[in-house]
């Protein structure tokens, strides 16, 4: 399987964690994103689009989600929210 992935020109790149630090959103420039769950990282990887403030993933498993970003902050993801790490 080919994934293809391009640059992204968004304002959202970088990390993305939840307050108690157990979900973790890398979203890579390239259009990949890597999440780690908990002591398992890269338990999730795939590629993402950011169309405004709306956030599509897919992962190479072929699992699908979404998300909103609210602020330049904050980020609504299945349930959860997380927060832009400095």
């Amino acid at each position: 399987m080919t994934i293809t992935t391009e640059r992204q020109t968004h304002p959202y790149a970088g990390m993305w964690v939840t307050d108690d630090n157990r979900v973790r959103h890398e979203l890579l420039p390239n259009g990949r994103y890597d999440e780690a769950r908990g002591t398992r990282e890269s338990a999730y990887q795939g590629r993402y689009v950011v169309s405004g403030n709306h956030i599509d993933y897919w992962d190479d498993t072929g699992f699908t989600a979404d998300g909103e970003f609210v602020d330049d902050n904050t980020l609504h993801h299945g349930g959860m929210i997380l927060r832009r790490k400095p």
